[in-house]
């Protein structure tokens, strides 16, 4: 029984610590008992248009369709040992008229089925909602940082220059596929209908048209059907919701890694904004640890081993049904809401408040983009007449040299070694050698490329709001 809840027993963190209150309301009980007493009046409403029930039995319904009762209900299932018939008899003792016609003809999926896929279309429109708001944020850094070069990194070694802005689109453009499967997921899914104990509508059949029924039903739930059904809707379902999530947490696992070793001292170039009063450990005063997005990660591994569960409920699906996959869906599907909207919304004050350090992007930058000009230093040398393997030699024997000085902590020596070296002047004038080694601009269409990618997302924004 549910009782008062306080601190003294068990809860778990996604009651009061990670998820919105408005992702915690979707998946609270009392919803859920509102949404199963939703599909209980639409199905007496379908069969009060074709005749089997009376429109006075349905009004006494709807008129107690809100009031909730869990703890009558507790108590009768503490009698009865089956929740969704103790839901089913307080909501009928409410009703002296209607409630005599409840669930007529039903079995218990018929009701937990449809409420459910009521319950997984609003937590993925509210989710949809939060990838819309993270994605317009990552547009506004993007278009704010789209000429803004820094060094780019590839086996966590320096390689050639990008620019932040760049960099962020390769998040941005993770999110906006995430948005992709969540909008598809939402135009596509499907409740169970009303198919009785093992789909075949053979109770139904009994008593009136089991199809149109059906149809009628469903339009009072703005719900499409499945065609088939054991006596549970497909649970393959609820697999390809949390797969859905699980991309999310890997978009988002990504952009808080990376997040999290630019902010390292090594690099120092992003880190996250940090409160006045923010206390980064109880140890060293001095820490600015990267807590938000070591949060987003932590939760991020939780929901990418979700799908696996869902995987094995669909799977092991036996013949028209088993109860085998009920105790773990009232935990994973709203578990995985919870922690995949308490990502989205760390996200979106991280990116929204991202501090970044012109000076540290630029020592960079300068360390370690010389190494990479290298090679169009290279190309000139040969177009103005020289020797592509002596000049290779040149200036691989001078990268070494600067690359030690580098490692002593000294500045990086290259440009002057390459400048004044008698070789090289021989063939290209020292000020054309240093523009050349000024990798600034050596940044392809990078800010071309990442500023269409910022209108690409404003577009798909706009079809969310305008669809």
């Amino acid at each position: 029984m549910s009782g008062q809840f306080d601190h003294e027993t068990y809860l778990s963190p996604f009651t009061w610590r990670y998820g919105s209150e408005e992702i915690r309301r979707i998946w609270s009980e009392a919803h859920r008992r509102r949404l199963l007493r939703r599909v209980w009046v639409a199905l007496a409403r379908a069969q009060a248009e074709m005749g089997l029930v009376t429109p006075e039995q349905v009004a006494d319904l709807e008129a107690h369709q809100e009031d909730v009762d869990i703890a009558r209900a507790e108590a009768i299932e503490a009698e009865i040992h089956h929740d969704l018939m103790a839901e089913l008899r307080a909501f009928a003792e409410q009703c002296p008229i209607g409630g005599p016609i409840l669930h007529l003809g039903a079995t218990s999926q018929d009701i937990l089925d449809n409420a459910d896929a009521l319950r997984l279309r609003e937590a993925l429109a509210l989710i949809r909602r939060r990838l819309t708001d993270l994605l317009s944020a990552f547009a506004d850094q993007i278009e704010e940082t789209a000429d803004l070069a820094c060094m780019g990194y590839t086996h966590l070694q320096p390689a050639e220059p990008t620019t932040v802005g760049y960099r962020l689109a390769q998040y941005a453009q993770d999110l906006l596929d995430d948005l992709e499967a969540v909008h598809r997921l939402l135009a596509h899914l499907r409740g169970k209908g009303f198919k009785g104990a093992v789909g075949t509508a053979a109770s139904y059949a009994q008593l009136l048209d089991p199809a149109e029924m059906e149809r009628r039903a469903m339009a009072f739930l703005g719900l499409e059907a499945y065609p088939v059904t054991t006596q549970v809707c497909p649970r393959r379902q609820d697999w390809e919701v949390m797969v859905a999530l699980a991309g999310i947490a890997q978009s988002l696992h990504r952009f808080a890694m990376d997040l999290r070793l630019l902010q390292s001292p090594l690099a120092g170039e992003w880190s996250e904004p940090f409160g006045r009063a923010q206390v980064g450990s109880s140890a060293m005063p001095f820490k600015r640890n990267p807590i938000q997005a070591e949060n987003i990660c932590s939760l991020a591994r939780y929901v990418a081993s979700l799908p696996a569960v869902a995987w094995e409920n669909a799977a092991g699906s036996l013949l028209e049904r088993t109860l085998d996959d009920s105790a773990n869906r009232r935990v994973f599907l709203a578990e995985g809401f919870l922690a995949t909207d308490e990502m989205l919304r760390r996200a979106l004050r991280l990116v929204r408040g991202l501090v970044l350090d012109p000076t540290a992007i630029a020592r960079n930058l300068a360390n370690w983009g010389t190494f990479a000009a290298t090679e169009r230093l290279l190309m000139e040398l040969v177009r103005a007449g020289a020797d592509r393997q002596e000049m290779h030699e040149v200036l691989r024997a001078h990268s070494m040299a600067a690359w030690d000085a580098i490692r002593r902590g000294e500045p990086n020596p290259l440009a002057d070694l390459l400048a004044t070296d008698p070789r090289l002047t021989a063939h290209l004038p020292a000020e054309r050698i240093r523009s050349l080694l000024d990798v600034s601009g050596y940044v392809g269409d990078a800010p071309q490329r990442a500023r269409a990618l910022a209108r690409r997302i404003r577009e798909r924004i706009r079809g969310e709001e305008g669809g």
